[in-house]
């Protein structure tokens, strides 16, 4: 640790500690890129947080369209190639990280990320700095070498995982013991995702846009345009209702998988949905999207590590049906705030899926009012901050006390 660091603490109402002398601590966070996804979202409102008390944030990726949002946060970005997987580039990456630390007097060292983890890992011991991983999957594979390479994310003197499912994987199959274990849920932004703070002027917008047909249900299945996300089973789903009144959206980057976007074109004409789906392609504005939707659906048939579509569209009081494994187990009340179903069931998915359509406006507003309830009590993302800052200050303040809120007990206890 850096030998400016603040040395005296006070107690913390569960966040940094007060400074008597010295300068502010300084966390780099370490990732392969900044273009879309929730290690990246994760990563700019970690920074956010981390400005808003006082800190220094510094994020070290190979760039993308979200840097200027770490910017934007009051955060510092250095563009760095993290992205590689190739072992000379990673050994190269470790001087790079390591002179950058050195630079910036970084305090603490946090890799989302495994490629990049190897690097910011040995960078980080070089310097003498704690290291810190998040675990945002259960990340499977088999083989020794696979293991291995996995296990980087193991090695932090705190390792946090975005859920219970993904907690217990990493004890389980990595090893990692219960007093370096951390378990903070993904939070999701409840004044971005909020129904009253949406405009009507960005419904019709956006309806224009997609072309989506006045007086049909849409069915909307957020997430890039890949096989485990489940779009198959969801036309399959929809093929068993009784009727054709609905319009399926997809939502995410078909850009990527050419093959199997063309995949799901040729089904959907040949089991007789022509005219009901559409492919539209990534969103800037989610909130607005699952407003337009009377049903959203998350049918990946591999278990997601937290699952943040459930979770945004609960937040904008939206009926969910999920399938029943991973982090949706987690996020979504079954019967109360949805529906989850078993995995690649069809059958039960279009079941599902009509029960939520059947809803009667009175049942409709009841099932709004106990999902956002839902999340505010355990899924804000300031919840997800403020936990996370509390690992921070652990491992650099171990004489700090940490009084974590009642909130925050009833979120991770």
């Amino acid at each position: 640790m850096s030998a400016d660091l603040i040395t005296q603490t006070h107690d913390v109402p569960g966040g940094a500690p007060e400074a008597a002398t010295g300068r502010p601590p300084a966390v780099l966070q370490v990732l392969p890129a900044l273009v879309t996804g929730g290690v990246e979202r994760g990563t700019v409102e970690i920074t956010q947080a981390l400005v808003e008390a006082g800190w220094r944030a510094v994020v070290a990726s190979s760039g993308g369209r979200m840097v200027h949002e770490i910017e934007r946060a009051g955060g510092t970005h250095v563009t760095l190639p993290l992205k590689t997987k190739n072992p000379f580039g990673i050994r190269r990456n470790i001087r790079r990280l390591a002179a950058l630390i050195e630079r910036e007097n970084i305090d603490l060292v946090h890799a989302r990320s495994r490629a990049p983890a190897w690097s910011a890992y040995y960078a980080a011991l070089q310097t003498g700095r704690p290291f810190v991983t998040t675990f945002h999957n259960v990340y499977g594979g088999q083989g020794r070498l696979k293991h291995w390479y996995n296990s980087i994310m193991a090695r932090g003197l705190r390792v946090i995982a975005i859920s219970a499912f993904v907690g217990q994987a990493a004890a389980r199959t990595y090893g990692v013991e219960e007093d370096r274990l951390r378990v903070i849920p993904r939070g999701v932004d409840l004044k971005r995702f909020d129904p009253d703070a949406v405009n009507p002027s960005r419904l019709v917008q956006l309806a224009k846009e997609w072309q989506l047909k006045d007086g049909l249900p849409v069915v909307m299945l957020p997430g890039r345009v890949t096989r485990w996300k489940g779009h198959a089973d969801l036309l399959y789903a929809m093929q068993r209702l009784p009727h054709r009144d609905f319009q399926v959206v997809f939502v995410g980057d078909h850009e990527q998988k050419p093959a199997f976007r063309e995949e799901l074109v040729r089904l959907v004409r040949e089991i007789g949905l022509e005219g009901h789906v559409q492919l539209v392609g990534d969103c800037r504005d989610m909130a607005a999207a699952f407003m337009l939707a009377d049903v959203v659906v998350s049918a990946s048939t591999e278990p997601e590590g937290f699952g943040r579509v459930a979770v945004e569209a609960q937040a904008m009081g939206r009926p969910v049906v999920a399938t029943d494994h991973g982090g949706s187990q987690e996020t979504v009340l079954p019967g109360e705030t949805g529906w989850l179903v078993p995995p690649g069931d069809r059958d039960a998915l279009a079941q599902a899926i009509g029960e939520a359509l059947a809803l009667a406006p009175a049942e409709r507003a009841e099932l709004k009012e106990r999902a956002r309830a839902f999340m505010i009590e355990r899924f804000d993302k300031r919840l997800m901050c403020q936990a996370t800052l509390d690992v921070y200050t652990e491992v650099l303040f171990p004489d700090a006390l940490i009084t974590t809120t009642p909130a925050l007990e009833s979120a991770f206890g």
